[in-house]
């Protein structure tokens, strides 16, 4: 129980310390960015609110490039989840990333909460920014969103980057799915989860609303097993080896993807695997040395090249 209380909470603290945020002042049209969402030594080229399916999603955009898309946590926001990535991947990129429905800016509706729906508002998102094609990286949650996105929208997906996420319900270790309907608006009275939710004008009445509606996602099994394995897109997908994903899901769409073989042998698959060493879940956020030049030699690299000779 004490991990339940904890989990999403300390992730908040972690990225909440590492964003040295400003005060936080959202622009209502696309227009250059005067502070920083992520951190004050890197400003958003653009920000602002982009109209899709009855929301209105808040998003910024950083840097210059092929566009790469970054997807978050539950419960998180852009400052939150990418603090530490943005001006790393920002370099080189053109880095999307917005905030899901009912998520930081994004004030929520009534309409249910669900991945699919969810990647479809980041297919018009990317519509509205006039990018025909994008990779696309998603982190927990955001990887559920990421798979959906690739399975609904593959024509707007270049590569998809998939951190510690998963493509169905058992993807969880048993007692990571179980505790999902244990979880309740109690567990994060005083974190930085319930003061993000309430700075940003939203009823703290309503604060136990939306983390059952953010949990309810999760709590209705679901399978997209078949339709993953079809994504023709190369897939790069990483977990921790003491992450909340089993190691068996990850190989199993590996393997599906052309991996299982030696490459010496038979040459490389396009699609990739990394387990990382040290990383819990929460931990994927803080690692991002280790797995940022993986993630950047994936998008960037030629995925025909013949594998390594004497």
């Amino acid at each position: 129980m004490k991990y339940l209380i904890t989990f999403f909470s300390f992730a908040a603290v972690l990225f909440m310390a590492a964003c040295q945020q400003q005060p936080s002042h959202p622009h209502s049209t696309a227009v250059p960015a005067k502070d920083s969402s992520v951190q004050n030594d890197i400003k958003p080229a653009e920000s602002g609110y982009a109209d899709v399916n009855g929301l209105k999603m808040y998003y910024e955009v950083y840097g210059s490039g092929k566009p790469l898309v970054l997807l978050h946590g539950s419960f998180m926001n852009i400052p939150m989840n990418w603090a530490k990535a943005i001006p790393v991947l920002a370099k080189d990129r053109k880095v999307i990333v917005a905030e899901m429905q009912g998520h930081g800016r994004t004030k929520d509706t009534d309409r249910k909460m669900s991945y699919e729906s969810m990647a479809d508002d980041v297919s018009a998102l990317l519509k509205h920014l006039k990018a025909d094609s994008a990779d696309v990286l998603g982190y927990s949650m955001g990887g559920g969103i990421a798979f959906q996105f690739a399975v609904r929208h593959p024509e707007q997906l270049r590569r998809l980057v998939i951190l510690s996420g998963t493509y169905a319900h058992n993807g969880w270790w048993p007692d990571v799915e179980a505790s999902f309907a244990g979880m309740n608006a109690e567990m994060f009275k005083g974190s930085p989860i319930e003061k993000q939710y309430d700075s940003l004008g939203n009823d703290p009445a309503r604060f136990p609303d939306y983390i059952k509606k953010v949990l309810s996602i999760d709590v209705q099994p679901y399978d997209w097993t078949k339709e993953v394995k079809n994504i023709k897109a190369p897939i790069f997908m990483a977990i921790g080896d003491a992450d909340g994903v089993r190691y068996e899901h990850a190989l199993e769409l590996f393997r599906a993807k052309g991996g299982g073989k030696m490459g010496d042998m038979h040459g490389l698959p396009q699609s990739r695997l990394a387990i990382l060493p040290g990383t819990t879940h929460i931990g994927m956020m803080v690692n991002t040395d280790l797995w940022i030049p993986m993630v950047k030699n994936f998008l960037d690299g030629d995925l025909n090249a013949p594998p390594p000779m004497f």
